[in-house]
């Protein structure tokens, strides 16, 4: 066993077609491991895969604690909050219903949580309708760490948030990654989240997954990795960052 969680050899095919060949690669404990790839690279599909919601065609995926979705909070593109409840309602929710947990104890745990994800009391009674996109993202993240897992996944988190709200949010996700000793699994392809936040980038082109450290980045040769990464906007991200880092 390498890290928190090794995929192994997991090849997937829809009606023929080849999405994932043979990926294998694995989730360090502790990191920010950002995938990113085209559209139809299959990246939701794996992360499905990941969290247990589908089986692997081929393949495994294992984790170094056995695997139970209290073990991983997810944060869904779409991760709606139920809109006729309270953002507390909405955060205590999973604890009443996953562990039982009596309600004026599941509303203690949800206020922590939401309190660390930099809400306010004055927030708590409120509906998601009267929510900024950056609240409710912050919500959603409250909400997955409610029952306290160890791995967080996040699916495209700053979509759809202005360039203000979404360098907040990555903010955001260094501190509680440090708050909660989380490991952060996160599908993105906002570079400045990447060139932000990552310790590691999983890039999947061509059905295969390539994993590289941040710096090493400015070093690839896949033609679409290079346009990706190296086009006009990362360019300046990740060669600036390179250069600052060795102190040209």
């Amino acid at each position: 066993m390498m890290g928190i969680i090794n995929i192994q050899n997991v090849s997937t095919q829809f009606n023929g077609q080849v999405i994932h060949d043979h990926l294998s690669f694995h989730v360090e404990k502790g990191e920010i491991l950002c995938i990113v790839g085209g559209s139809g690279s299959g990246k939701s599909v794996l992360m499905r895969m990941i969290i247990g919601l589908d089986a692997p065609q081929q393949g495994i995926i294992a984790y170094e604690k056995p695997y139970s979705p209290k073990n991983v909070g997810v944060l869904f593109q779409h991760g709606a909050l139920i809109s006729s409840l309270t953002v507390l309602e909405n955060v205590s929710l999973p604890l009443k219903t996953a562990y039982g947990i009596p309600e004026h104890l599941a509303e203690e745990i949800a206020s922590f949580k939401l309190l660390q994800v930099g809400l306010t009391k004055n927030d708590f009674s409120k509906y998601p309708a009267n929510l900024s996109g950056g609240m409710i993202k912050r919500v959603g993240i409250a909400r997955a760490l409610a029952l306290d897992p160890p791995i967080l996944f996040l699916d495209e988190p700053t979509a759809g948030l202005d360039p203000i709200a979404a360098h907040d949010f990555d903010e955001l996700i260094l501190k509680i990654k440090e708050n909660f000793n989380l490991t952060v699994v996160m599908i993105t392809h906002d570079l400045d989240t990447i060139s932000h936040v990552s310790d590691r980038v999983g890039v999947l082109v061509d059905h295969k997954m390539y994993v590289m450290k941040r710096d090493e980045i400015t070093h690839v040769t896949h033609p679409w990795m290079r346009s990706y990464f190296l086009g006009e906007r990362g360019t300046h991200l990740f060669l600036e960052k390179a250069h600052h880092h060795h102190g040209f």
